[in-house]
């Protein structure tokens, strides 16, 4: 069959379903009369469909097109059309008829998964404990090593290489020719402006009554043109003239700014203060001072000092010539004469300079040290002893080039109270403060941050960490060579060790226990009761490993009492050490007896000891004063310096045990609170309450053989 339009066209509709030849198909005699299979009866369908029949050409095509959705043969469709003339009953209509609706398949277009899902549901469970696991990683996330903050943690693809072609850039040069009174117009236009402006108002006013002629009118017509076209000339090269300007400050403030020119600048520095302090840092290293006529200012005197001492002695020489030919002495025996002269001169501390600055005034030195590799390097920390003057603390680094002004300023929110250089890595500066803090600092590096700090860990010290020393161990029969490790003792009785890694944490070596002093029972006394001890640890305020030995050490404590321990015993003490009736402030080997020390406290004294012995060899008292710090002499085996608060004091035990050789007494309302001995000349470095550290020059010090103990 074809169906065609009104207009002709073949409009036929394909079949939407091509049955197999070779299928055999039962007949049937009417078109629905499987009910089973359509759900009703064929006449009700029937029925139906003569109700909806179109006339004319339209039905022609309805009835076609419903014999082309079956699959029967011409013959059905005849049976049909017969069919559907018989007329329904009114009891066909009334009757009820059962429709069913069976699902098909669903075709998906988009699928969007939700991201909330019904707590009644299948997969709540697993879904509230992934958010529980979430929840966990991302509380202990801050702090832990196995998180890295980036955006991405996927290996980056390879590189790949992209060429754009673009046009030809084409450079032209471009001038410009200005006269000398171009340039002075230029500069003088705010002047020029205000006149004309002024000539411009006074023309209305001042008219002249006498007519012009012709060629008077042009003559004022091109004067005015010309005055005009000049005077926005001149404007124009001045706005040219001050973009100019404007780039020349830019160009000058990015010179001043620049890294080359800070260099330079750093570079002049050093030369001008090597210039000033040249006698001073000769005499420092023990060089003969230099003399120049030209020198002025501060160092005038020093060379007019040297002059005069040279001509004292040239007159004294020729004084002892003319005495020996008028008594004819021996030269052999004047010689000898002149030595015990030189001899009977006592020796004495000579300033040469300060360490002091606008930001170190007011803070109290607390420790001094030089660094290992760099003997001018010198790192000083600052802060207060007492806990009601605290404040904020500084760390610098002096340097002998220049002593105006430190090299490194790392400012700290809590006071300094110790510091140390290490040896394995000479750039790395340890701090520790008053809080209990510690920090390490990278002395190259012009950031004032700390590298790695204490403040995360959970083990840090609760009370000031009074000292801090990097120590080199060996590292046992298995090891090469030696470890450095990071030792501190603090007011909270505890000797800790710090491990350097991604952060800053500690372990104990040791805890101090508090000791029942050792009290002889009288004839005839009753036991008394021990007392309770409020807290079962003592503060720990200074310890000092052994120079040939690093297993053992020294403690001092604020009992007065000093401990001798070991890093690798159980037991907490090895020996007790009881001498001192207040806190200890200093322990100290000496470098070249290494079986004797020194110790330093407040009860006034200094004590020197022998490691078998627990009984004070020598004490030391000179002054009334707390003794703050005391070090012996990288020279000789006999010389000390101490420093208490009213004085600072060198020892010489070949000479006197009784008094000290050289005293040199603080300023008004100063007071001493360390020392430090030069590493490779004779010069003493003193710190004091007013954060000015002093450099002194040991003079007419005989040091004894250092290898005589």
């Amino acid at each position: 069959l074809q169906v065609f339009d009104e207009e002709g066209k073949d409009v036929t509709p394909h079949p939407l379903f091509h049955s197999d030849p070779n299928t055999v198909v039962p007949r049937q005699g009417k078109l629905l009369a499987s009910s089973a299979y359509f759900g009703a009866t064929g006449s009700v369908f029937l029925s139906s469909f003569s109700m909806h029949q179109p006339s004319g050409a339209n039905a022609s095509l309805e009835q076609k097109r419903s014999c082309l959705l079956t699959s029967y043969n011409f013959s059905d469709v005849q049976v049909r059309q017969e069919e559907i003339k018989e007329e329904l009953t009114k009891a066909d209509l009334d009757r009820r008829v059962d429709l069913y609706l069976t699902e098909t398949e669903t075709i998906w277009m988009l699928d969007m998964p939700s991201v909330v899902v019904s707590v009644e549901s299948e997969d709540a469970a697993r879904v509230l404990e992934r958010n529980r696991i979430y929840v966990d990683i991302c509380t202990n996330r801050p702090g832990s090593d196995r998180f890295v903050e980036k955006m991405m943690q996927t290996v980056n693809g390879a590189a790949k290489n992209k060429e754009v072609q673009c046009d030809k850039i084409i450079m032209e040069d471009k001038g410009m020719m200005v006269t000398s009174w171009d340039l002075y117009d230029s500069f003088h236009v705010s002047e020029i402006e205000p006149t004309s402006k002024a000539e411009g108002s006074r023309t209305p006013t001042g008219k002249s009554s006498k007519p012009h002629t012709t060629k008077e009118h042009n003559q004022t017509m091109s004067v005015s043109s010309d005055r005009g076209s000049t005077t926005s000339t001149m404007i124009l090269e001045s706005a040219v003239l001050g973009r100019i300007h404007e780039e020349e400050e830019c160009h000058s403030e990015a010179i001043l700014t620049s890294e080359n020119f800070q260099q330079d600048l750093f570079f002049m520095e050093r030369i001008l203060m090597e210039n000033i302090f040249q006698p001073k840092l000769a005499a420092y290293r023990q060089f003969p001072v230099l003399t120049d006529p030209n020198v002025t200012s501060d160092t005038s005197g020093t060379v007019a000092a040297v002059k005069e001492a040279k001509q004292e002695k040239h007159d004294k020489e020729k004084k002892d010539k003319e005495e020996q030919k008028e008594a004819f002495i021996d030269p052999s025996i004047l010689s000898g004469l002149n030595k015990t002269l030189e001899e009977i001169v006592p020796p004495r501390l000579e300033r040469l300079w300060s360490y002091v600055c606008d930001l170190t005034n007011g803070h109290s030195v607390s420790s001094m040290v030089w660094s290992k590799v760099n003997p001018d390097l010198l790192a000083v920390g600052y802060g207060a002893f007492d806990f009601k003057e605290q404040k904020k603390g500084l760390a610098c680094c002096w340097s002998l080039k220049n002593p105006m002004w430190p090299e490194r300023i790392f400012q700290c929110e809590h006071g300094v109270t110790a510091l140390d250089f290490s040896m394995a890595s000479p750039n790395l500066l340890a701090v520790g403060m008053y809080n209990g803090s510690v920090a390490i600092y990278d002395v190259r590096s012009c950031n004032d941050a700390a590298l790695l700090d204490s403040s995360e860990s959970s083990n840090k010290h609760t009370g000031p960490v009074w000292q801090l020393r990097w120590v080199e161990q060996d590292r046992g029969a298995t090891g090469d060579g030696k470890k450095e490790r990071l030792i501190s003792i603090s007011a909270d009785g505890r000797i800790t060790e710090w491990l350097i890694q991604k952060r800053l944490d500690c372990t104990d070596l040791m805890k101090i226990k508090r000791t029942e002093s050792e009290k002889k029972k009288l004839p005839g006394e009753k036991e008394r009761k021990s007392e309770a001890l409020i807290s079962q640890q003592a503060a720990g305020m200074c310890f000092d490993f052994h120079p040939k030995d690093t297993n053992f050490y020294l403690a001092g404590t604020e009992e007065g009492h000093i401990h001798q321990c070991s890093c690798s015993c159980n037991e907490p003490f090895l020996k007790t050490y009881r001498g001192h009736k207040g806190p200890v402030y200093k322990v100290a080997w000496n470098p070249f007896s290494t079986d004797m020390f020194l110790s330093c406290s407040a009860d006034w004294s200094i004590i020197l000891w022998h490691q078998d012995s627990q009984t004070p060899i020598l004490t030391f008292s000179s002054a009334t004063a707390f003794v703050h710090d005391v070090m012996w002499s990288p020279k000789s085996a006999f010389i000390f310096a101490a420093a208490n608060e009213s004085r600072v004091e060198i020892w010489d035990l070949s000479v006197s045990t009784l008094n000290p050789v050289i005293s040199r007494f603080a300023n008004p309302r100063v007071k001493f609170t360390s020392v430090l001995f030069a590493k490779n000349t004779d010069c003493l470095l003193v710190g004091d309450s007013k954060g000015e550290v002093s450099v002194f020059e040991l003079q007419n010090l005989a040091a004894p053989n250092s290898n005589k103990v």
